[in-house]
């Protein structure tokens, strides 16, 4: 969901701007390949929100391996992201993007035939790695086939589209979990691989390769056991009879891989990330924001779904809707963000844009409590989208400004990467924080009911048995007493994110 959020300031092509004729029908092929590919990658992480409970009940799985379902996807994703762009341009951009369409493909495949949530996780964790792959080169196949003058509208195309991807699918992965197996979400990336790597090998050249580029292998490697470790210790917060201090340790050891590759960074010939972008207090700042506020995106999206499905009986379709007036209003906003951007400066925008969205969320708790879909819940995401569509034109703005024009790729993929690393730790770290408020919830209402409820938050669902009306009744209030602490914690996150908004650029700057 991430690049659609980060809206650009572009325009869109039309029809008649993409003849196929000559030069211009590559090009037409290039942006929709983009389209179709970097699609799957968008879309896929909203609709495996939405199959959660389906998952959960048919694999048997507990809580944090459902979180690890999310987490090994985001995790490989995020970690080899800047790698994928490297690679690109050490091998060959079609080549890597067509490596990374058909690795996304075939993991899905993977992830579809899995029995067991061990093998989900495994297969996430490799899709995650493809995902990185194409998701870099969709945009930079994009730049080497369109001259300067045309490229932000073809970037702008594909940025719509993959806006309007991230909107439906959800819904589709609703609506095919409500007709037939929770596998079908994975299943339907097959036959849009496979048109998108047939477009690419029949209609798109290679590109030429920089044999002098390097790769930081050292560098991807410490990230990958850094952000894992630290994942994988969060996590273990919250499970059941889980070893605090193995919890802790696994904590710490992730943060002590994490300075190594702060270190290895700083001395690295062809550092993944460059340091020194970061002696910009603009970067710095906007980049904070992006931390908090994606954390904050993130943890409540996630576990909002499972909530209104649990709690409320929202069906897989309705509960995947609910991001439908999210993304739109988002979507439509964005690309008004130049605009708002001049007449009021990005500044504010970076400050009352994160404060609306910080605002909703903490409303969002009170929508799931009443859980009306009309009069609740969709007013609350339209506004989180007002809140996300005033910030994200201007947070990309203030990135690429913060940069001289020669580094604008890099800095734009630390701050993508940023936004991912965010939502990991989010997925991670809020799972305790459920747990927490669930079960004191449970105690609150039903104390005699407050074990059996623990054991189907920390271990496998409850037991068909178990559910009368009034356990399930109980079993709901607990779920929205756990949801309501996490999204009062990213509503904290997010108001807390308008501070460094205020500092990351001066007044009236556009």
């Amino acid at each position: 969901m991430e690049h659609q959020e980060k809206g650009l300031r572009v325009n869109q092509l039309s029809p008649s701007e993409m003849a196929p004729s000559g030069e211009s029908r590559t090009q037409a092929y290039v942006v929709w390949t983009a389209i179709l590919a970097s699609s799957m990658v968008f879309a896929d992480g909203a609709i495996v929100t939405v199959a959660i409970p389906q998952m959960r009940e048919s694999l048997q799985a507990s809580l944090s391996e459902m979180q690890w379902i999310s987490n090994a996807y985001a995790l490989t994703l995020s970690a080899f992201l800047l790698l994928g762009g490297a690679a690109g341009d050490a091998y060959g951009l079609r080549r890597i993007f067509m490596i990374g369409i058909a690795g996304f493909g075939l993991t899905s495949l993977w992830c579809g035939l899995s029995g067991s949530a061990g093998m989900l996780i495994a297969a996430r964790t490799f899709q995650g790695i493809g995902g990185a792959l194409l998701v870099p080169g969709s945009l930079a196949l994009i730049s080497a086939h369109f001259p300067k003058e045309a490229r932000g509208k073809a970037i702008g195309t594909w940025a719509a589209a993959s806006a309007i991807a991230a909107a439906l699918g959800p819904i589709l992965g609703g609506w095919l979990i409500d007709i037939g197996p929770w596998q079908a979400i994975f299943w339907i990336n097959l036959p849009i691989a496979a048109l998108a790597l047939w477009l690419c090998w029949k209609h798109i050249p290679e590109s030429q390769v920089a044999h002098g580029a390097a790769m930081d292998w050292l560098g991807g490697a410490l990230a990958v056991i850094g952000l894992g470790l630290l994942a994988y210790g969060l996590t273990a917060f919250g499970e059941k009879d889980s070893h605090r201090g193995l919890a802790v340790g696994l904590t710490l050891a992730g943060a002590a891989v994490l300075g190594l590759f702060i270190h290895h960074e700083k001395r690295a010939a062809a550092p993944m990330m460059p340091l020194d972008l970061f002696r910009s207090s603009a970067f710095t700042n906007v980049n904070l924001l992006t931390l908090l506020l994606y954390f904050a995106l993130s943890g409540a999206l996630f576990f909002l779904p499972t909530a209104l499905i649990e709690a409320h009986g929202y069906s897989a379709a309705k509960a995947g809707s609910v991001f439908l007036p999210f993304t739109l209003v988002m979507a439509l906003l964005s690309r008004l963000g130049g605009t708002m951007a001049d007449r009021f400066g990005v500044k504010m925008l970076l400050t009352v844009g994160p404060a609306i969205t910080g605002v909703s969320f903490a409303l969002l708790a009170l929508a799931v409590f009443h859980g009306s879909y009309w009069f609740a819940v969709a007013p609350v995401m339209a506004a989180m989208g007002l809140g996300m569509g005033i910030t994200v034109a201007p947070l990309s703005t203030t990135v690429m400004n913060a940069v001289s024009d020669d580094r604008i790729g890099v800095a734009s993929g630390i701050n993508n990467a940023i936004s991912r690393v965010a939502g990991l730790i989010a997925v991670a770290g809020l799972g305790v924080v459920a747990t927490f408020g669930f079960q004191h919830a449970a105690a609150w209402v039903s104390p005699a009911m407050a074990d059996l409820f623990t054991q189907a938050t920390f271990g496998t669902p409850l037991p068909s048995e178990a559910q009368t009306e009034a356990v399930r009744e109980i079993y709901a209030a607990s779920i929205i007493g756990g949801f309501a602490l996490v999204a009062l914690i990213c509503a904290a996150a997010a108001i807390a994110s308008a501070y460094f908004g205020h500092r990351s650029a001066p007044s009236g700057q556009a």
